[in-house]
């Protein structure tokens, strides 16, 4: 075989492309690889966050936007080009080099797209936080707004969250655990103004994870639970001693729908292996409160039993109607 000469080698373009929810300068083996033994490391971006990392690692930057044919002539003779991709992906240079490798007209350099950072799983709410950072300052609404004022929208979402459930709707699912989530992280944000006591929603993260791993004994400390009865008996145990109530009814919120809020009691008093006779008295209010009860001690979500009821009877209306659906 012949061997190919230096100036016959068609050369690598490496697009080299990372996560802004990465901290910059943590790059793969393989990134820092080629970037230490390429020929020529560009980049159109002269703002970009791996800039002043790469250079203190010792790789010259050249701070260009090159055209497609530089970047072919870049390469002659085998060398090798790492463009250090901007948030864009370089569309018009890569539009550029297919359009050449279509016209058969040039010899191309191999092309390579090199990952040199991965989002990890919830990378995506670093966007959300810093959308909601700019929304708060920028938008004429979301800058006027309080926990009070937004209270209702939370109890809506909610309900709305339950419907999607209920409903079975992947789609619609979906957009409504986002749309809660929304409201922790707009909850959040505000609570980083307050003059005395700010949280954000790293303090508030940060709170649930300490809770869930201190809740958990079984999975992140030396406890065991076979079944979930004894998660629960676990987790009933370490929030009594947190909370230090005094009545299995501490901590009921006396606000939400009155079917959950005699079921909750009942599941309380049920769980604390307590005795107390439901009260007696006359009137729609005691039915309720009795059927409730016994809905909860068989297992039965009174809430989700009656909205699957009254979904059935506004279907047997609209059929009444001649509606359909």
């Amino acid at each position: 075989m012949n061997a190919i000469s230096p100036e016959a080698a068609v050369g690598r373009v490496v697009l080299l492309t990372t996560s802004h929810r990465v901290a910059p300068g943590l790059l793969s083996w393989p990134a820092w690889q080629v970037l230490h033994e390429a020929d020529r490391v560009l980049c159109a971006d002269g703002a970009h966050p791996q800039l002043p990392y790469l250079r203190e690692a010792g790789i010259p930057v050249e701070e260009t936007a090159p055209t497609a044919e530089e970047i072919v002539d870049a390469c002659a003779g085998g060398r090798t080009v790492v463009v250090v991709a901007t948030g864009e992906g370089e569309p018009a240079l890569t539009d550029g080099l297919a359009r050449l490798a279509g016209s058969g007209r040039v010899r191309m350099p191999e092309l390579e797209l090199l990952p040199a950072s991965y989002d990890l799983p919830g990378a995506r709410l670093l966007d959300l936080v810093q959308v909601m950072d700019r929304i708060r300052v920028e938008c004429p609404w979301s800058s006027r707004q309080t926990h009070a004022g937004l209270a209702k929208y939370g109890i809506e979402e909610a309900y709305e969250l339950v419907e999607a459930i209920e409903e079975g709707d992947r789609g619609e699912l979906r957009e409504e655990l986002g749309d809660v989530l929304l409201q922790v992280v707009f909850h959040a944000r505000i609570a980083e103004e307050h003059t005395e006591e700010p949280f954000s929603v790293d303090d508030v993260a940060g709170g649930i994870v300490a809770k869930l791993i201190h809740r958990h004994p079984h999975v992140f400390g030396d406890e065991t639970a076979e079944t979930p009865e004894d998660v629960k008996e676990h987790w009933l145990r370490t929030k009594a001693i947190e909370k230090r109530r005094e009545s299995v009814t501490d901590g009921v919120p006396l606000g939400q729908p009155a079917l959950a809020l005699a079921a909750k009691l009942a599941s309380r008093v049920r769980t604390a292996g307590l005795s107390v006779p439901l009260p007696t008295g006359e009137g729609i209010g005691y039915e309720l409160l009795r059927l409730a009860a016994r809905a909860e001690a068989e297992g039965v979500d009174p809430e989700a039993a009656l909205r699957a009821a009254a979904r059935a009877y506004r279907d047997t209306i609209r059929s009444a109607e001649g509606l359909r659906g």
